[in-house]
């Protein structure tokens, strides 16, 4: 899934040994530069339509229908796309593709209008027809999670009418949506950069280079898609490969920067090429010299052409399986869910508790994580049995417990559902005591058992742990022990600080924010699993702090089936 990745897979299999240097984190730090400029992971997706008994079959109807599909985004639709239209059919198959991306981090709702196109109007183009002038045929709404976890992606709905007030909706037949990957989306090109006499940015020493690469958009913005690693002290940098799809046709991007910790990374030099020039760079084993605008120039297009050059050392195309191959393929994604019962949350009974339980049903902080989560997963387990604990908190007449179950069995962690978590969440509230401290150690150690319960039976099923809480960990170096273990494992990490408390001391969890984290034996995680951020931060692209971390998920899910040369069968 995504654009670009870099070669992940040779640095899952080595990273285990000593510590990382302090280009890794470095490397780190300039991932996050990338997510600044707008890097996002997606997908192209191709809808395929067809319909059965369309109308009234008693009367033999028979209509000539179009398909009009929507996004809704709180009720407000907004069109993607409409087939043609078919003459005379009550069974019909469209040829038009409707095209849309897919994010997994998002919950995308779809609206299909089905609607019979009056003869009179077959000579006007599909998109000038004017719908309030056809006749409405049908309705079908699902989320595009529900046609990606279907086998062959292939999922069928029954058409309704409710809104449009026509009578009996089992007499208007069925919409079938089928998904697949543009063939751009599992077709790759890999590729290896080096450069020569980059220019010197630092007074006190040579340069640490890394290069970002963006796609060119329509109206000539660069939308970042990749990066590689930083190179320390290198002014003839050679990086690790780069895995980029070949979904997009539009030219790439290169820019060359300096690294620097504050993130104010200096521009070295740039190339704007097409894939193809790309390609005949490797053939010929000639090298582009970069360039950058001209500092004095009037005209914005002027640049200065520098000495120092980019090469394609290596250019490979092939395919790949995707995200969506194992999805579809039956492998399962399962939520689990730990909860924040520390005393510094204060007395549930009161109003200004992080847990007090809003008679109007208004959710608080916990609720609204474990909502905006849970609204995304659920579409990917098709169980919905996710086990629930609760930590720092004393059971009734017991010691303090840093692993319990909500739901109060001594043994089964399981509930149903998200509702099942609500219930058990309040439910414990009632009967255990907050206490403290905060301790992640015990709850990842029962996670990774569970993940690794599933390895040992060969069931295709990937984890998600999300632990919500209002405080700064104490168990640090138990908590950064049983999150490498867990790398070595089907099993993600995401944790989200609420209220008011200071989490600097907790981004020491997110490889994103600092260094790699480093075992008491001296290991290092064997892919990056965890994630964290506090909920009061806020992204100026629109998207949410929940939604930022389940955009890793896939990402680090790829890395753990590759690494492991899983395959993606059904």
């Amino acid at each position: 899934m995504g654009n670009c990745c870099s070669d992940e897979m040779g640095a899952g299999r080595h990273s285990v040994g000593p510590a990382a240097s302090s280009a890794d984190a470095a490397s780190a730090v300039a991932d996050r530069f990338l997510r600044s400029r707008g890097a996002g992971a997606s997908t192209q997706i191709e809808l395929s339509l067809s319909a059965s008994n369309l109308g009234d079959q008693e009367y033999f109807f028979k209509s000539n229908p179009i398909v009009v599909v929507y996004s809704s985004n709180d009720g407000a639709l907004e069109e993607i796309g409409r087939t043609e239209v078919i003459v005379n059919s009550s069974s019909p198959s469209w040829n038009a593709k409707i095209i849309l991306q897919y994010q997994f981090e998002v919950l995308q709702p779809l609206v299909f209008h089905i609607y019979d196109i009056d003869p009179q109007f077959h000579e006007v183009g599909e998109k000038m027809l004017k719908l309030e002038e056809q006749q409405f045929l049908g309705e079908a709404i699902c989320n595009l999670s529900d046609v990606i976890t279907k086998q062959n992606r292939l999922f069928t709905l029954k058409l309704g009418v409710s809104e449009h007030n026509l009578p009996n909706p089992s007499k208007f037949g069925e919409l079938t949506v089928q998904a697949e990957e543009s063939a751009g989306s599992k077709a790759l090109m890999e590729m290896v950069f080096h450069c020569s006499d980059l220019e010197i940015k630092d007074l006190l020493s040579k340069s640490d280079p890394f290069l970002l690469i963006s796609r060119m958009s329509e109206n000539g913005t660069p939308v970042p898609i990749c990066k590689t690693e930083v190179r320390k002290n290198d002014l003839n940098p050679k990086w690790k490969p780069v895995i980029m799809n070949l979904q997009q046709e539009n030219p790439l991007m290169i820019e060359c920067f300096n690294f620097s910790s504050n993130g104010k990374h200096d521009l070295v030099g740039k190339i704007v090429k097409s894939v193809a020039e790309l390609e005949n760079m490797y053939h010929s084993g000639n090298g582009e010299n970069f360039f950058v605008p001209a500092s004095n120039a009037h005209d914005c297009h002027s640049k200065e052409v520098l000495k120092s050059q980019v090469y394609v050392e290596k250019y490979l195309e092939n395919s790949r399986h995707t995200f969506i191959d194992y999805i579809s393929a039956g492998c399962q994604l399962n939520l689990m869910v730990a909860i924040d019962y520390t005393a510094s949350n204060g007395n549930p009974r009161l109003p200004d508790s992080l847990h007090y339980i809003d008679p109007s049903g208004r959710p608080n902080a916990y609720q609204r994580v474990i909502l905006e989560i849970g609204d995304i997963l659920q579409y990917y387990d098709p169980a919905k049995r996710i086990p629930s604990w609760g930590y720092g908190a004393r059971p009734i007449d017991g010691p303090v417990s840093h692993c319990f179950n909500l739901n109060g069995s001594t043994y089964q962690p399981e509930v149903e559902g998200i509702q099942g978590i609500m219930s058990a969440y309040i439910s414990a509230l009632r009967n255990v005591s907050l206490a403290g401290p905060t301790l992640f150690g015990p709850l990842l150690s029962t996670a990774t058992a569970i993940a690794s319960q599933s390895l040992t039976s060969n069931q295709q099923k990937y984890f998600i742990l999300l632990i919500v809480t209002d405080g700064v960990v104490t168990d640090f170096q138990e908590t950064i022990d049983a999150i490498i273990k867990a790398s070595d494992f089907p099993l993600s990490i995401i944790v989200v600080g609420v209220g008011g408390a200071d989490f600097k001391e907790m981004e020491f969890l997110d490889p994103n924010k600092g260094g790699r984290l480093e075992s008491s034996t001296g290991r290092v995680a064997s892919r990056d699993v965890i994630q964290f951020a506090p909920m009061k931060d806020v992204h100026g692209t629109g998207i949410s702090i929940v939604q930022s971390l389940l955009a890793e998920v896939p990402g680090q899910f790829m890395t753990y089936m590759r690494t492991r040369e899983i395959q993606a069968i059904s």
